[in-house]
C-alpha cells in the first residue's frame, strides 16, 4: 500500500528557561496554569507566536503590519513623498474610514475632544507591509479628490476613497499571514484560515512563582552620604523552569493558502518551523536576559493528525537525583511518544527525528540528527517531496 501524503509537521521542543518573567497579565503577575493538579508557569500562545512572527519577518524580510492606525501610517509615507502635511493626514483620514467602522484619536490635552484626520479603525488591520505603499498609490490617484474633500472629523463621515478598491487592498496577503491566518470581518472575504496552531507553554514540573525586590540607588546621594535610603524601591515576579512546547503546521491548509506552490510552501515551512525553534517572548528581557535555546527538539510529519504530548506531563516530571528537570523531561517525552505511537500505530508517521543537547540516545523519537538546519531539511524533505515528485 503506498505511503499516504503528509499533512502535519508537528514540532516539540523541551527548553530551560532561567529567572524570567517572559509573559505578564494584566497585573504583571507571571501566567500560570493548573494541570495535573499541580500550579504550572505559563507562556500564552498569544505571546509566543508574535515572537515567532518577529523572527520570521526578520528571517525573510516577509513582514505584515497589524494596526488600529492604518491611516497614520499611510499619512507618514505621503510626508515621505513630500505631501502638504494637512493633505497627507486627510487622505489617511478617508482610507483608514474606508477600511471599518472607525474612531477619532483623543486629545491627551483635553480628552473630552477629537483630532481631526487622526482614525483609529474599530478592528485591527492585519494585511502585508506592502499594503501601505499600495494605499498611497490609491491616494495618489485621487489626489485631486482628496484636495477637495473635507476633513474627517467624526465617525459619522464617509470616505470619497473607492471602498472595492481599498477592500482589494485590504484582501492580499502574505506569507506571513497564509501561515499564521487572519480575522478580518469588515472586508468579505478578508478572512484567511491559519495553517500554524501553537500550544500554549508551561513548564513539565510543580513551579512556585517568586518576589524580586529591588531597590535603585540615588547615585547623588549614595557619592555624598548625606542621607540613607534609596530613590526607588519595588517588586516584581519572576519564575524559572523547564518547559514543553508545542505547535502544528497543516500542510494541506498552507497548500490552500498559498495556492500550492511546492516551494513556496517548503520556504514558508522551514522558515516558521525555524522561528519555533529559535523565538523567544522578550518581554523584561533588559533585567533578566533569558536567552537560552532548547533542550531537545523533536519533529514528526503525520499523514492521520496533530498529536500533542503535552500529556506526558499531566503527572509533574520530578527532579533527578543530582537535581534538575531538563533529563527527566526529556525522558518523559520520549517514554510517552514511544508508548502513544505504539497505541496509535506507525504507518501514519512519513519521517521522525531529533535533535538534542542530551548525550544519550531516546528511543521513540526517530533518528538522531546533529543540528537543527540538518533536522529541519529532512523533514522537509520527507514531508514535501514524494516518489513521483514534489506535492502539490
Amino acid at each position: 500500500m503506498p505511503a499516504a501524503p503528509a499533512r502535519f509537521i508537528d514540532i516539540h521542543i523541551v527548553q530551560s528557561v532561567p529567572f524570567a518573567n517572559l509573559n505578564r497579565d494584566d497585573t504583571n503577575s507571571v501566567k500560570t496554569v493548573q494541570y495535573g493538579n499541580t500550579l504550572r508557569t505559563r507562556v500564552s500562545s498569544q505571546s509566543w507566536k508574535r515572537a515567532i512572527r518577529t523572527v520570521f519577518q526578520d528571517h525573510t524580510g516577509d513582514s505584515a503590519l497589524r494596526t488600529r492606525r492604518i491611516g497614520e501610517r499611510v499619512t507618514r509615507l505621503l510626508l515621505e513623498r513630500e505631501w502638504p502635511e494637512q493633505l497627507a493626514a486627510r487622505a489617511g483620514a478617508h482610507l483608514a474610514a474606508a477600511c471599518s467602522k472607525f474612531e477619532l484619536a483623543k486629545d491627551p490635552d483635553n480628552p473630552k475632544q477629537t483630532i481631526p484626520n487622526k482614525v483609529l479603525t474599530n478592528a485591527m488591520v492585519y494585511v502585508p507591509e506592502a499594503a501601505v505603499t499600495e494605499l498611497a498609490e490609491l491616494a495618489t490617484q485621487h489626489r485631486d479628490q482628496l484636495e477637495a474633500a473635507k476633513d474627517i472629523t467624526k465617525p459619522t463621515d464617509k470616505s470619497i476613497l473607492p471602498k472595492p478598491n481599498i477592500d482589494t487592498i485590504l484582501r492580499t496577503r502574505n506569507g506571513v499571514i497564509n501561515l499564521f491566518g487572519r480575522m478580518l470581518a469588515e472586508v468579505d472575504d478578508a478572512g484567511v484560515d491559519g495553517a500554524v496552531q501553537v500550544a500554549h507553554a508551561m513548564t513539565t514540573h510543580a513551579t512556585d512563582v517568586e518576589l524580586d525586590y529591588f531597590s535603585a540607588v540615588d547615585d547623588i546621594t549614595a557619592a555624598w552620604a548625606d542621607s540613607s535610603g534609596s530613590g526607588h524601591m519595588g517588586h516584581a515576579e519572576f519564575s524559572a523552569g523547564t518547559f514543553y512546547r508545542y505547535a502544528t503546521l497543516d500542510l494541506r491548509d498552507l497548500s490552500a493558502n498559498t495556492g500550492g506552490s511546492p516551494e513556496q510552501i517548503r520556504e514558508l515551512a522551514h522558515g516558521f518551523l525555524q522561528a519555533f525553534i529559535t523565538s523567544l517572548p522578550q518581554a523584561k528581557k533588559n533585567s533578566t536576559a533569558a536567552h537560552t535555546i532548547p533542550d531537545l527538539v523533536h519533529v514528526s510529519v503525520r499523514s492521520d493528525r496533530p498529536l500533542s504530548y503535552a500529556a506526558a506531563f499531566e503527572q509533574p516530571v520530578t527532579a533527578a537525583h543530582e537535581g534538575g528537570y531538563g533529563a527527566p523531561t526529556r525522558e518523559a517525552l520520549a517514554g510517552y511518544a514511544r508508548a502513544a505511537n505504539t497505541m496509535l500505530g506507525t504507518r501514519h508517521i512519513v519521517a521522525a527525528g531529533w535533535t538534542s543537547l542530551e548525550t544519550k540516545t531516546l528511543q521513540g523519537l526517530g533518528t538522531r540528527h546533529d543540528s537543527f538546519d540538518d533536522l529541519l531539511t529532512t523533514a522537509l524533505e520527507a514531508a514535501l517531496t514524494q516518489p513521483d515528485g514534489p506535492r502539490a
